[in-house]
């Protein structure tokens, strides 16, 4: 989910890189998120920048009463204030939601919408941002306002992590160790 850094800057003194990034394990992550899965592709949510998404409105996005569902701005909040935070994090920090309050205060039945996202405050376990979504014609559509919690990352654990299995053997229950000859 991470950006390439530019390598043209030494290294920061003692601080380990992360693999393949560039990046140091506590400086904040650079980029933001093209698609992160399911929902995002579904909804079609394209990223400018970890701070901006758009969505192109389409059928598939419009409620029985023929306007734009709440949800697809709902999700674009969400996804917007996640990734806004996410940019400011470390390897070492995850983050959740911890509540949104969103006010609808137009909609649109066509045409594209931008959501923006301004990070308010952070500190070490909390972070406050406002999302405002619009209409390509210019018109406040959704004003939001959201916290989330910063939590330290848990380590990987089992096989997938390059541990080993109960038993020492496999998912598949080979051993995870050559028989000795």
């Amino acid at each position: 989910m991470s950006a390439e850094r530019s390598s043209s800057q030494p290294d920061p003194p003692q601080q380990a890189r992360v693999p393949g990034t560039g990046e140091t394990q506590d400086e904040p992550r650079s980029g933001g998120p093209r698609t992160l899965d399911g929902i995002t592709g579904f909804m079609g949510l394209r990223w400018e920048d970890p701070q901006t998404v758009r969505l192109c409105i389409r059928p598939e996005l419009i409620n029985s009463g023929g306007l734009l569902s709440g949800v697809a701005t709902f999700a674009m909040v969400d996804y917007c204030m996640g990734s806004t935070l996410w940019a400011q994090t470390t390897r070492e920090e995850r983050i959740a939601t911890i509540n949104i309050a969103i006010n609808y205060i137009q909609t649109a039945t066509e045409g594209e919408v931008v959501c923006r996202t301004t990070l308010d405050r952070r500190n070490r376990t909390t972070a406050v941002m406002r999302s405002e979504v619009r209409h390509e014609d210019g018109r406040v559509l959704v004003t939001a306002i959201g916290s989330y919690t910063i939590f330290p990352a848990r380590p990987p654990k089992g096989p997938a992590a390059g541990g080993t299995h109960p038993a020492g053997r496999t998912p598949t229950g080979q051993p995870t160790t050559a028989p000795a000859s």
